[in-house]
């Protein structure tokens, strides 16, 4: 049985900057991961055969993944669901065959009208406690190389690290967040104990870091892909970035940093990882 120094935590509670009261703790019935599917479907617009029904969520939490949710305590005692986070159970087995259990976090959405609040890091930092307090060290994660936001979300301010990339994840998707473009997919690494992510939790950027080479996502990239007219251009971005990712991450670097420049553009810093 796993063992860890972590006690368990069982809610989060905070207010936004805007003074409201937000509350963050696991789903406990079906109307809350109804509602989880309910805001799935807001977020990314899914036809119904991308959709992941309440089944799965209740699974999750069965097998010993996570669906926390993020609730708006202004609108009942219970509150409402403003954002959630799902995760489900892997096992890692390396070339040693010593494998071991981790997260793969699969889902986190938050209502448009609660965005910037800082409340998907929120959710993220609750599954990072929950998963200690489980002797859980690992979360793994994909995300789409061309969303700036998510990227300075997991890397800058997660501390997450990436060392893979994987063309055409998905396949075919209905949300409208994808456009036309295949869904190209970074694989995100969060390391929980390590002194990489303490420092990123903390704000600070690690002095040991060594940079080799940067990869530039243009901030015009969303308009971009959601037009008919400028998709192309979207694709040979996406093209091109792809190219680099894989043959830095074949040469063994990883992605260790993130920042946007003046002009809003994101800048993937890549490096050698040792953690």
């Amino acid at each position: 049985m796993l063992t860890t120094d972590i006690p368990p935590v069982s809610q989060a509670s905070f207010r936004t900057r805007g003074g409201r009261s937000i509350q963050i703790r696991t789903c406990n019935n079906f109307d809350e991961l109804d509602a989880c599917v309910e805001l799935q479907v807001e977020t990314w617009g899914y036809s119904d055969g991308d959709v992941i029904p309440r089944r799965v969520f209740t699974v999750a939490r069965r097998i010993g993944g996570q669906v926390i949710g993020a609730f708006d305590l202004s609108s009942s005692s219970e509150g409402r669901l403003i954002g959630f986070a799902m995760a489900l159970p892997g096992i890692l087995h390396p070339q040693d065959g010593d494998s071991r259990a981790y997260l793969h976090s699969h889902m986190l959405a938050v209502r448009d009208a609660y965005r910037n609040e800082g409340i998907g890091r929120r959710l993220k930092l609750f599954q990072r406690i929950e998963a200690l307090s489980r002797g859980i060290g690992l979360m793994e994660w994909t995300f789409d190389p061309l969303q700036v936001k998510n990227a300075f979300l997991n890397i800058h301010r997660l501390g997450a690290i990436v060392r893979s990339y994987t063309p055409n994840f998905y396949g075919v998707s209905s949300s409208r967040l994808q456009g036309e473009l295949p869904t190209d997919r970074l694989h995100a690494e969060w390391f929980l104990r390590s002194a990489h992510v303490e420092a990123a939790l903390n704000g600070r950027v690690s002095k040991s870091l060594t940079i080799e080479e940067t990869i530039l996502v243009p901030h015009q990239i969303n308009e971009w892909r959601s037009s008919q007219q400028e998709v192309d251009r979207a694709l040979a971005v996406q093209g091109e970035n792809r190219r680099r990712f894989e043959d830095a991450f074949s040469r063994g670097l990883a992605v260790i940093g993130f920042h946007m420049d003046a002009e809003r553009n994101g800048i993937f810093a890549l490096g050698p990882f040792e953690g």
